[in-house]
Formats: C-alpha cells, sequence, structure tokens
C-alpha cells in the first residue's frame, strides 16, 4: 500500500487557532522593550527564571516548571476567556508606506516625538470610517498602508493621527480622562490590563450615544477579523467597569496642524449674501465631508455663495428639519452637528421635485442664478431691492401681468399674485404656491 505523502505547512501570520495564539503570545514575551515587547513581560521572565531555578534546587530539576504551558500548547479556556480576542503589538515609529498594503514591515529607528498633531472630531471619526470602508483585516503583526499598526490600539493612533503607533499601555499619555457624561465624539474608552496587557485589553472609539437612555454608543473599533462599527452597550460588551473615557489633548479646530481654536458657533452675521470670511470657508469644508461636493463646482470659499446655501440646506433636510428649520443659513444646532460630525449625511441625490415648502432643490439649472437672500426679504410691509429684483424678473419671464405700474422695491399684492401664477405654473399647489418665493421658486425664475 502506497503511503500518503504529507507537507507541512507555515500557518498564517494571524492564524486564530488557540496554538497560534499561544506561539505568537510567547514570541512577544521574550521581545525586549526596544524591540516592541511589554514592560510586563520583563517581570514574568524574571519570575520564571527564579522558578525553573527553585524547583531544580527543591526538586531535582524534574518538575520545576510542570505547571508552565509550553509553545503551541493551547491553554485550558475558562469562563473569563470571553474577552475580546485582540492581542495587541507594542508601542513603535509608523512603518511601511504607499504601496506596502497590508504586508509586515521593518521598523525604522524611533526619533524623537513631535508636538501632538491638532485635528477635530470630525477628521478623527472621518479617519476611522476609511478602515471601516476599506474592511482593514485585524493584525498585531500588519501594517496598513498608512503605516499604522493593524490592531485595536494602532487604529486609534491612526484616528488620533499620532505620530507613531502606540498601544493601551501608553495612549492615556496623549489624553486627559473624562466622565461618562462628558464623551463626545472622537474621544476613546479605554482598557489596558497591567498584569496582562493581551489579555481583555481594548479601546473603541467613541462615536456618539445611540438614544437619549446613554446606554449603548457607536463603537468604532479594530477586532476580528476587520475594522467595525456597531451599537454597543457602556462601555464594553465585558470588563465595563474598567474602562475609562479619554479625550485626545490635541483636538482643535476644523483642520489639522493648525493652533489651538475654539468649535463653537460664530454666529448667524458670519453667513448668507455678502458674507465673506473664514467661517464660509470651514462650513463649506464640512459639508463637502458630509456628502455636499455635487454642491460646489469649485472648491468652497470665503465668499457666500448659493452652493454654501444649497448644501447647508441638503444638510438640514437630512436631519429631518423643514421650513425655517432648513433655510440652508446654519444656525447653532447645524453648527454643532458639523464639527463634532453628528447627525446623518447629505443623501447622494436631491430628488428636487417639490416646491419651496417640501425641498430645497432645484430642477433647473443654477449657472449664473444670483443666490436667495432670504425669505424675510418678501411679504407685506417689505421694501428692499429684492423685491424690486423679483419683480423685473416675474416680468421678464412673462408673469407681469397684475402690475399695474412697473415693478418697484415695496412688495405688494401685485407682486404676490404674479409670484403665485409663476408657481402654479410650475404645477405646484396650495402652500407650495401661496405666492412667497422661497428657494425653489427663485432658483426656476432666474434659471
Amino acid at each position: 500500500m502506497t503511503m500518503p505523502v504529507f507537507e507541512e505547512f507555515e500557518p498564517a501570520a494571524d492564524c486564530g487557532c488557540p496554538g497560534c495564539a499561544q506561539d505568537r503570545r510567547a514570541a512577544a514575551l521574550g521581545l525586549p522593550v526596544a524591540a516592541g515587547g511589554h514592560p510586563a513581560a520583563h517581570g514574568a521572565r524574571r519570575a520564571l527564571v527564579l522558578a525553573t531555578a527553585a524547583g531544580v534546587v527543591l526538586g531535582g530539576g524534574a518538575g520545576g516548571a510542570a505547571g508552565a504551558v509550553g509553545p503551541g500548547q493551547a491553554p485550558a479556556r475558562t469562563g473569563a476567556d470571553h474577552d475580546p480576542d485582540t492581542p495587541q503589538g507594542g508601542p513603535g515609529p509608523l512603518h511601511g508606506g504607499p504601496g506596502h498594503h497590508g504586508q509586515t514591515a521593518q521598523a525604522t529607528p524611533t526619533a524623537a516625538r513631535p508636538a501632538l498633531r491638532i485635528t477635530s472630531r470630525a477628521e478623527i471619526i472621518n479617519r476611522a470610517k476609511r478602515w471601516l470602508d476599506a474592511k482593514v483585516p485585524y493584525s498585531m503583526e500588519k501594517y496598513w498602508s498608512d503605516g499604522y499598526r493593524q490592531d485595536c490600539s494602532g487604529y486609534v493612533s491612526m484616528a488620533w493621527n499620532l505620530d507613531g503607533n502606540e498601544w493601551t499601555g501608553s495612549l492615556a499619555q496623549y489624553a486627559t480622562a473624562v466622565e461618562r457624561d462628558q464623551l463626545e465624539p472622537g474621544d476613546i474608552l479605554l482598557f489596558h490590563n497591567p498584569a496582562d496587557p493581551n489579555k481583555g485589553s481594548h479601546v473603541t472609539i467613541f462615536g456618539g450615544w445611540t438614544d437619549s437612555t446613554h446606554t449603548h454608543y457607536i463603537a468604532y473599533e479594530q477586532t476580528r477579523p476587520h475594522t467595525r462599527k456597531q451599537a454597543t452597550p457602556y462601555a464594553y460588551w465585558n470588563n465595563s467597569s474598567r474602562y475609562i473615557g479619554y479625550r485626545y489633548n490635541g483636538i482643535g479646530s476644523g483642520t489639522a496642524g493648525g493652533g489651538a481654536a475654539t468649535t463653537a458657533y460664530p454666529g448667524a452675521k458670519h453667513f448668507g449674501p455678502g458674507a465673506n470670511n473664514r467661517y464660509v470657508t470651514r462650513l463649506g469644508k464640512m459639508l463637502v465631508a458630509r456628502g455636499g461636493k455635487r454642491f460646489y463646482t469649485e472648491g468652497p470659499g470665503p465668499a457666500w455663495g448659493e452652493a454654501d446655501r444649497r448644501a447647508t440646506e441638503a444638510f438640514q433636510r437630512a436631519q429631518g428639519w423643514r421650513g425655517a428649520e432648513a433655510d440652508g443659513l446654519p444656525g447653532p444646532h447645524t453648527w454643532r452637528l458639523l464639527v463634532s460630525n453628528g447627525g446623518k449625511d447629505i443623501p447622494p441625490q436631491d430628488s428636487g421635485q417639490g416646491g419651496d415648502k417640501d425641498n430645497g432643490g432645484g430642477t433647473g439649472s443654477t449657472a449664473g442664478a444670483p443666490a436667495f437672500p432670504g425669505r424675510q426679504h418678501f411679504g407685506p410691509g417689505r421694501s428692499n431691492e429684492y423685491v424690486e429684483q423679483l419683480g423685473r424678473q416675474l416680468v421678464k419671464k412673462g408673469y407681469g401681468k397684475y402690475y399695474v405700474s412697473g415693478p418697484g422695491p415695496g412688495w405688494t399684492e401685485a407682486d404676490r399674485r404674479n409670484v403665485e401664477a409663476f408657481q402654479r405654473a410650475q404645477g405646484w399647489r396650495g402652500a407650495e404656491a401661496d405666492g412667497y418665493p422661497g428657494p425653489q421658486t427663485w432658483r426656476r425664475l432666474f434659471a
């Protein structure tokens, strides 16, 4: 009988079987701190040496290490083994570079750490989403193309834009502890087990509470098999009482690399027709990051334009707001959601089929159309240049039959009736054709 031929294969570096996991732990404990080993391992090695020596003296060397688990031998599992299976690497510099996608990289000499990199909550969450979208596989030995280690602490190092890879035993030095009711998106929940860093130690990124009860939150985390985002009981599924909230000390304004700045709402005076300032630019960039890129033919700038208003309105409507709450001008609530990366993103496509009261999007071209000045400029008692501009455009479009004399700056019933005629010509009825111009009426009229 012909004997079968067997071949031996080297297991994958991230094999999840108990034997391979034990081998990796043994290898990690054998490394000095300078090479990425854990500080707690030194005491363990010294204790093992002393225990072995004592066994040789007292027991003739036969049973001194009888209780030790040998390499490749899986330890007995107990009820405490339900901790997250997230062994981690030690602190070190960024690894690899573009083109080394998912490959193990060689360490580079550790340099002096620079000052904290300034970032914002929105940027932290956006970076966390990059790994989520890419479904980066979990590994304590491999590094993603951005140079960060593919384990839980490497994930936080990446999201916080740190200059190197940290571990659960060092992340706290970059942050300040916060209480449960102080948590905001971009903070972390950290559990470091100093007795055995590979036993239960874990860290998640806080993405916001799921509801007003504050019993569950959205957790971004790096765990097996890959990056995930899910509703998680506070503070975690296990060891909950041992997790501590931390806030990165480098949180500042909306742009990394800038000086410390406030995220407070700058005030309504900085937005709207005629506004030209840095807050308009910042608003536009935040809106683009939340799905509003399609509204801008050019990048956001300091001068307020119709693109800013439309993108703001689309974001407001994505939150379920209507009427005055979705007028395209950012108020304190809109601003707070944008800077904290809260609320819902702008959907991919705005249908633009309704009138002024149920949709802010337009179906006609907006090229060259003046920005809608706001509803406050139209109605009984109003007298301004926009009323006259509206009237002249109505006449130009063939909807001026109710004017006894030429359009003027003072609002009259003739203006209202002409606007209503134009709105009804669009197929709108009821509140959509009340004779008062909104953003949709204005855009179609000047298209």
